[in-house]
């Protein structure tokens, strides 16, 4: 038998961030990069086509929305941290890599109270995607602030503040050049994180069928629309928002053997029958993609109480106003007499000059 050291070296790349208020620029020196081909990296979204990694002479770079690119959020009780990576890819398709050469992490860290969380916008984007079968198709999720799904929320207001219990309603609609295609939603999660990878997560939908028991799905207006509303909570703990994140893809319509067609099935039977159709039927139907939303804020209970406070405050005041009114009258009272029993009678004088 022979003992064969094997020594794995790690090279130093030269990198550089740079943190904005909604952005950040990663910068990565090609010098640094030995035998890597710069069309061989992505960032964690590499189907995104405004994702793509640039290049000049000296560096390859991209400049990352905090809110897209794959980028995922982590906080602490202080600190948003913004991640994202640079990796090495087979095809841009891909999930798995063989020719993993090259991970590139960073991030930008921001503290939870300043300038900086006012400016920074919470709401997500557009996702845009390109599948092989369907070409370049968009997913945008929104949320609503009635049944009727005629008024978007404001992405300005974000983060969404809800009482708890009220009514939340989504919609998710993907636009795509593509005709006789329909949206499915395969699964919807509820996290206290922007992060798909997150431990702590509460499901909504699971393999197209509603497990919250307050959902409820509402008409859409075309077949890739899907739109639906749930009760409103809180997750147990020093947790103030909530992300809805799903899972999501493009079916053929009619296509009897499509995830669509499916609708609502169990795990074990959707694992066994999605194989079997993928290797049959792979063009009739897109890859799954994740969009996320949020975050939504519930109100605390001293701002749903801040009216009924206000009138309480107000009942106070005008009680100790009459309190010291009655005081004062009681006071002056107890002064007159005090000075009235001070008075002396005189008598009058019987003196006839």
């Amino acid at each position: 038998m022979r003992c064969v050291l094997v020594e794995v070296l790690k090279e130093q790349i030269n990198s550089h961030v740079i943190c904005s208020e909604s952005t950040m620029r990663v910068e990565v020196e090609k010098s640094s990069m030995h035998g890597i081909h710069e069309d061989h990296l992505r960032l964690n979204d590499g189907a995104n086509t405004a994702c793509r990694l640039r290049s000049n002479s000296t560096y390859v770079f991209a400049d990352i929305p905090l809110s897209g690119c794959g980028t995922e959020l982590e906080e602490d009780g202080d600190y948003l941290r913004f991640k994202n990576e640079i990796t090495t890819f087979d095809d841009i398709s891909d999930v798995i890599t063989r020719k993993h050469l090259l991970e590139v992490q960073f991030y930008c860290q921001y503290p939870k109270r300043g300038n900086v969380t006012l400016a920074f916008t919470a709401h997500r984007p557009v996702v845009s995607v390109w599948d092989k079968g369907f070409g370049r198709f968009t997913y945008q999720f929104e949320f609503y602030t009635n049944d009727q799904y005629q008024e978007m929320v404001d992405p300005t207001l974000y983060p969404v503040v809800y009482e708890i219990k009220s009514r939340i309603y989504m919609q998710i609609e993907a636009t795509s050049t593509v005709n006789n295609t329909v949206l499915f939603v395969e699964s919807c999660r509820a996290s206290p994180y922007d992060n798909q990878n997150s431990q702590r997560t509460y499901s909504i939908i699971e393999n197209g069928c509603d497990v919250d028991s307050t959902v409820q799905i509402h008409s859409p207006s075309h077949p890739r629309q899907f739109r639906f509303s749930m009760k409103a909570f809180k997750f147990i703990g020093m947790y103030d928002q909530v992300y809805i994140s799903c899972t999501v893809l493009m079916c053929e319509a009619g296509r009897p053997n499509t995830r669509a067609s499916q609708g609502c099935v169990s795990s074990t039977t959707s694992a066994t029958s999605h194989h079997h159709h993928r290797k049959r039927e792979a063009a009739v139907e897109s890859d799954r993609h994740f969009v996320s939303q949020g975050p939504l804020r519930l109100k605390r209970a001293a701002e749903s109480s801040e009216s009924s406070a206000l009138h309480l405050n107000l009942n106070l005041v005008f009680i100790a106003g009459c309190l010291l009114a009655a005081v004062g009258m009681i006071s002056a009272v107890v002064m007159y007499k005090a000075r009235m029993s001070k008075v002396k009678y005189q008598p009058l004088s019987t003196d006839d000059r």
